[in-house]
């Protein structure tokens, strides 16, 4: 026994990210030599499945007990990092126009896909505001984070204004006993790791980077110039300091974790740990981490105007920069409103393309397309997105402390 427990403490006190990594090597090893074992990515969709149940519970009792707790006025972070978000995102899509001008890609057209789209930003943003006044029951159950967002702040203030201390402080136990299990959860990333990428290796193969390689290429091209050059430039106006420590913290601690998990739902927990390491204030990351799962979306934002504009070359229309500039405030508005699309990003394809008159059953074509290439393109798109939530939360936290001549 003494063995084994030696073992295990050699195991734990080893960095998770290094623990993430042996179990990375060890899933693709096993997806190419023994793809028939399935049972092993049975450990990913476990892992997964487990982080996407707490999430939820976690955000909404750790937002409402922030909030209720909270002696300063918040309003200068949120308003930066919302500022951030939205920067951020509208400049992917600008960077996403640029790279398919530059490099412009076709697809192939012929197999139509089935689904429903949104016909336009008004129909997003109807979902949007429906998903926010659900039932605060449901939408735990759900995992609509635009829901547990509105409701947790609307009670947060509610136990501010009314509960006594003792009822707030039994609200923040709970709040800690969730976090606790959550990183208990976390303890377990590397075998789920295993088992995320021996199904993806098993799966996939290195198929899927021959038949769309250059579609790929631009797709996560344009992904990685935004990540790793647009968003420390933000980082660096905001904050007048070297980004680039920060960046490669997020992108390690929680980029990876994003890229195997392809859920930005499942990240908001070790998100919440990373801004809790990085010394941002509770209060701040607990709502700033879940508003960004849901609004700071780089990655959709260059999916959408990437897939568009390769439909509308593919078509031989003419589309003007300028037109595909606007292109971006259209691909950052439905990107920001993706979480409230069953499908994500890749359902907005067809609102984007509307606007150059393309018809709705030649884009969901690209859609049918994006869905393909999903094990590398949401991998990465979530990668992006989740990792520039800490990394904004971070950015607004030190900007504030500059501002009010903090280190």
């Amino acid at each position: 026994m003494s063995a084994v427990s030696t073992i295990i403490r050699k195991w734990t006190d080893t960095s998770l990210v290094i623990r993430i990594a042996i179990g990375l090597v060890i899933g693709a090893v096993l997806g190419l030599l023994v793809p028939q074992w399935t049972g092993i990515g049975i450990l990913g969709h476990i892992f997964v499945s487990a982080l996407k149940a707490i999430a939820p519970v976690l955000v909404a009792f750790l937002v409402c007990s922030s909030i209720a707790k909270a002696q300063g006025g918040l309003g200068p972070r949120f308003r930066t990092v919302i500022i951030l978000y939205l920067s951020a995102t509208l400049l992917a899509a600008a960077v996403a126009v640029t790279g398919s001008f530059l490099f412009p890609v076709t697809v192939d057209l012929k197999d139509a896909a089935s689904g429903s789209a949104p016909g336009g930003l008004a129909d997003v943003f109807k979902n949007l505001l429906s998903n926010m006044v659900m039932n605060p029951l449901q939408a735990v159950a759900s995992a609509n984070y635009i829901g547990i967002l509105f409701w947790a702040v609307i009670m947060g203030f509610g136990f501010k204004l009314v509960a006594s201390d003792s009822t707030i402080n039994v609200i923040s136990e709970i709040s800690d006993v969730i976090t606790v299990v959550v990183k208990w959860i976390i303890q377990f990333a590397p075998f789920g790791v295993l088992g995320l990428v021996f199904t993806a290796v098993s799966e996939s193969g290195l198929d899927i980077f021959t038949t769309y390689g250059r579609l790929l290429l631009l797709l996560v091209g344009c992904m990685l110039f935004s990540v790793l050059l647009v968003n420390p430039l933000i980082s660096f106006i905001a904050t007048r300091q070297n980004p680039y420590p920060l960046l490669f913290t997020c992108l390690k601690e929680s980029g990876i974790n994003a890229f195997f998990t392809r859920s930005s739902a499942a990240n908001i927990p070790i998100n919440m740990e990373l801004c809790r390491k990085l010394g941002v204030e509770e209060d701040f990351y607990s709502v700033s981490i879940p508003l960004g799962a849901t609004v700071n979306m780089n990655g959709a934002a260059v999916t959408i105007t990437v897939m568009t504009l390769a439909v509308a070359h593919t078509m031989g229309i003419e589309v003007s920069f300028a037109s595909a500039l606007f292109l971006s405030v259209i691909a950052t508005l439905g990107a920001c409103g993706a979480s409230g699309v069953a499908g994500g990003s890749l359902l907005l394809i067809p609102m984007a393309c509307s606007f150059f008159g393309i018809p709705n059953d030649v884009a969901m074509q690209a859609v049918a397309i994006g869905f393909i290439i999903g094990v590398v393109q949401d991998s990465v798109e979530t990668a992006v997105n989740s990792s520039g939530d800490a990394f904004f939360t971070a950015t607004a936290e030190y900007h504030n402390r500059r501002k009010d001549g903090r280190s």
